[in-house]
């Protein structure tokens, strides 16, 4: 009866104090159901349970300096894959410019920017609906809402009006401008100031993008020119709202509810500008309006904006330093342009400033 009793009594086997030999032989004997294992077992048991005391003990706060610590895995360091998505983005924008062109072959500027919105929304509608993804927090429309007015409606538009009369490899280096614009809006929207390297770097590269512009075009600006200019400024406060919210939601989410909010507007001047302006399908013109609508607004924004949330707002848009040099190669290679001497220098010179951006603390 006394072994039996000792077997369900709860405080038998608890062992605390290592040091205590009765104690850890009375644990052996609970343990047992009624078979003494003998001191040797009764020692083990006690140096077991005395390095798990320690261990816990080791990791609470306050541990004496050279005491065991568990071991961490560390988190993943997401800032190469978050520079090889927005270094994607940088690639499909690169060729917007060159695709656009073509869409002009077949299509009419207003034409080609409500189409190929509609196309992207659709696309997108399809990816939300299939992933059952619930509609965003009323917060964030009006965001969203700056993020379609920008990127989705205002940027394609003026850079399509713009075409008409400037050659690509002259917008390409104009909007080269738009990584120190993106950053200048996001340090106003987001209260952050990046470092005093990462402005010097900026604006080296800013500057080399914009002699370069003005050497190539005579020193003489156009009436492209204010679109592109205008382009700019709307696609930086869609870069900067866009940037924000992909660090609350994922980034094909952002762009996709920002091409749903723009689809009824967009299907409404579809209507209205296949109308109006004349048709003459080519395969050229195919391919540039697929490109515009799937390459560069729904693939392009969507790593885009999962790279910008990973590295942040600032470093990624210096990444767009090195699109219109691209856009001077596509330019060449699918347009026939001639490129001028003068791109491999300043190819070189801005790189370098992206290297000096990127490794700048912001």
């Amino acid at each position: 009866m006394r072994t039996q009793d000792s077997a369900t009594t709860p405080t038998a086997i608890a062992v605390t104090a290592p040091e205590n030999g009765s104690n850890a032989r009375a644990s052996g004997a609970g343990a047992g159901a009624g078979a003494d294992p003998g001191p040797a077992t009764a020692r083990r048991t006690s140096r077991a349970d005395a390095g798990r005391t320690t261990a816990r003990d080791a990791s609470a706060p306050g541990s004496p300096a050279g005491a065991a610590a568990p071991v961490r895995t560390p988190a993943s360091d997401p800032r190469p894959r978050g520079t090889l998505l927005a270094g994607l983005g940088v690639v499909a924008f690169s060729l917007t410019f060159p695709s656009t062109v073509w869409g002009l072959e077949s299509f009419g500027p207003w034409s080609l920017v409500a189409v190929r919105s509609t196309l992207a929304a659709l696309v997108a509608g399809v990816f939300l609906l299939a992933g059952r993804v619930p509609l965003p927090e009323r917060r964030h429309w009006a965001g969203l809402a700056v993020v379609g007015g920008g990127v989705v409606v205002g940027f394609p538009l003026l850079t399509s009006l713009a075409l008409r009369t400037s050659t690509t490899s002259h917008a390409a280096v104009v909007v080269g401008l738009l990584p120190l614009t993106t950053a200048a809006v996001a340090a106003l929207r987001t209260g952050r100031r990046p470092s005093r390297t990462f402005w010097i770097a900026a604006v080296s590269g800013a500057v080399v993008v914009l002699g370069f512009t003005l050497g190539e075009s005579g020193g003489a600006l156009s009436t492209g020119d204010l679109y592109l200019f205008g382009a700019l400024l709307v696609c930086a406060a869609g870069y900067t709202e866009g940037g924000r919210l992909a660090g609350l939601m994922p980034g094909w989410q952002v762009i996709g509810w920002a091409l749903i909010l723009c689809l009824p507007l967009m299907l409404a001047a579809s209507a209205v500008a296949l109308s109006l302006e004349p048709v003459h399908l080519s395969a050229h013109g195919v391919v540039g309006l697929l490109w515009v609508a799937l390459g560069s607004t729904f693939f392009g924004l969507y790593v885009w904006y999962r790279g910008m949330a990973a590295i942040g707002i600032p470093k990624a848009s210096q990444l767009q330093l090195a699109q219109p040099l691209l856009t001077l190669v596509w330019s060449v290679t699918l347009l026939g342009e001639t490129l001028s001497p003068a791109a491999p220098a300043a190819a070189v010179a801005v790189l370098v400033c992206i290297a000096v951006t990127q490794r700048s603390k912001s």
